[in-house]
């Protein structure tokens, strides 16, 4: 079947949106931003401006400025609430702590995720970040923006909010930082009604799904990510917005294993896009790779002289499972013995490319150290095929949710919890066979306890039959 949106896409025209003129958003000038001084001193931030690379304290001065120069009405929150944040920035320094602490949920109505509540602990000396909740916004599959929902998010955000926004966290969300209570609902109907956008996902829930760019402009990508992904953010709407997990669960969507979301690092659930056929040769190409004609790496080297390209050196030697060879000028690669690290093809994209049977691998339970230290995921679906409307997939994910939800601790990620029950025990929950490539450390343990349905006969014993069998 056809891959279609759930709904037609509303078209943004910023002109009919806009809540600033161009001479409000463009008030401020050069000589004023050298010249402005926030109304605490900050010196230790200020350092952070200093050096060659662009810094955050200069841009929140820029917004500092840029607010106390707008009119009475022309902003919701304090207008001085990027200072007091700059000035309790400051003092976290020279205290070596936080000035922030938890406050309890703050959220809009129906939801229990998009908004992270942030209270300062010093009300009295920065009352302007007494509130200064944070709130994530779904981004666009592969973060494709358009110019005119930007400025229109921006506008909101100013008007709204403190002006400060986060493109992008790992996660993926767009990130707004800081306003107060009484403005969360009014910004969420705002998003949703005229700028056609939802919150994303934030506490102990399905965190917005992320994609690489996939087909839209990459050769690489075994599958469609963006539709992938915007099919699982529609259809997992519950899980994302109310949260019901033990912790955090996310889904990152790679189109082919160069993995540039790094899902096999970040993602509860990595999809990865992957072949189950051979690798496509091109044996001219090769040739023109080996006699110096095309640039090995697409070129992306070639800041220097290398020296003339060496096939056995650069890519033959380098093969992670010695699976290449070059046999009387021909390249020839044992695909059975491929793990599709991508080497060979990112090194010779014009004489190598994926195969043609492609789906995804599905790997779990990777995290960021946060209680049992980092976690690279675990292969568990070597080959899927994955195609629209994707209800295989589907019925592996809810194998998980479900078991997890009745398995896992409070706070603790699906790696940790398949860490401490064991990975046969998933591997039972999913109905999948074990594999010699899941095992981690071989021979470490000396002893296999067998299933009774596992053993020809079960546990019992006849030992007249034994007898007939063993004679003596």
């Amino acid at each position: 079947m056809a891959f279609e949106p759930k709904r037609p896409q509303k078209k943004i025209n910023y002109e009919e949106i806009r809540l600033y003129s161009d001479a409000e958003l463009n008030s401020t000038t050069e000589e004023e931003l050298k010249n402005f001084k926030i109304k605490h001193d900050i010196p230790m931030c200020e350092d952070l401006e200093k050096g060659p690379w662009p810094s955050f304290v200069a841009d929140a001065k820029q917004g500092a400025l840029h607010r106390r120069k707008l009119a009475d009405g022309r902003v919701l929150i304090p207008r001085d609430v990027i200072e007091d944040l700059l000035g309790q920035l400051e003092l976290s320094f020279v205290h070596g702590e936080t000035h922030w602490k938890h406050g309890g949920i703050v959220g809009v109505f129906g939801y229990g995720g998009g908004v992270i509540g942030r209270y300062s602990d010093l009300q009295e000396e920065y009352p302007a970040i007494a509130h200064f909740h944070t709130v994530r916004v779904n981004q666009p599959a592969s973060k494709f923006y358009d110019t005119d929902f930007l400025k229109g998010l921006a506008d909101l955000w100013e008007y709204r909010g403190s002006g400060l926004l986060n493109l992008h966290g790992s996660t993926g969300d767009l990130v707004l930082l800081g306003t107060i209570t009484d403005q969360l609902e009014p910004l969420f109907q705002e998003m949703a009604h005229v700028l056609d956008t939802d919150l994303g996902g934030s506490g102990s829930n399905l965190r917005t799904p992320s994609c690489c760019i996939g087909k839209a402009r990459c050769e690489y990508a075994c599958y469609d990510t963006q539709a992938m992904c915007y099919e699982m953010t529609m259809h997992y709407q519950d899980e994302l917005h109310r949260p019901a997990f033990p912790y955090k669960f996310k889904f990152k969507f790679d189109g082919c294993p160069n993995g540039c979301v790094a899902s096999i690092a970040r993602s509860d659930i990595a999809f990865i896009g992957t072949w189950r056929d051979d690798i496509r040769i091109d044996q001219n190409a090769v040739q023109g790779y080996i006699a110096g004609e095309y640039a090995p790496n697409a070129g992306a080297h070639k800041g220097r002289d290398w020296g003339k390209f060496d096939i056995q050196k650069e890519v033959i030697d380098l093969c992670p499972t010695g699976c290449m060879s070059l046999e009387g000028g021909k390249l020839v690669i044992d695909n059975a013995n491929c793990t599709r690290c991508m080497h060979c093809i990112n090194t010779m994209p014009r004489a190598l490319r994926p195969g043609t049977d492609t789906g995804i691998s599905m790997l779990f339970g990777a995290k960021a150290p946060i209680l049992e230290g980092a976690q690279m995921s675990t292969l568990v679906i070597p080959f899927i095929k994955a195609e629209p409307p994707y209800d295989n997939i589907k019925e592996v994910i809810e194998k998980v949710f479900e078991w997890w939800m009745e398995e896992g601790k409070n706070r603790e990620r699906l790696g940790e919890t398949v860490q401490r029950v064991g990975l046969p025990k998933f591997l039972e929950i999913l109905e999948v066979p074990a594999a010699p490539q899941m095992v981690k450390e071989p021979r470490s343990n000396p002893y296999i306890f067998w299933k009774e349905e596992d053993v020809p006969g079960g546990f019992q014993r006849d030992i007249n039959e034994f007898r007939k069998r063993h004679k003596r």
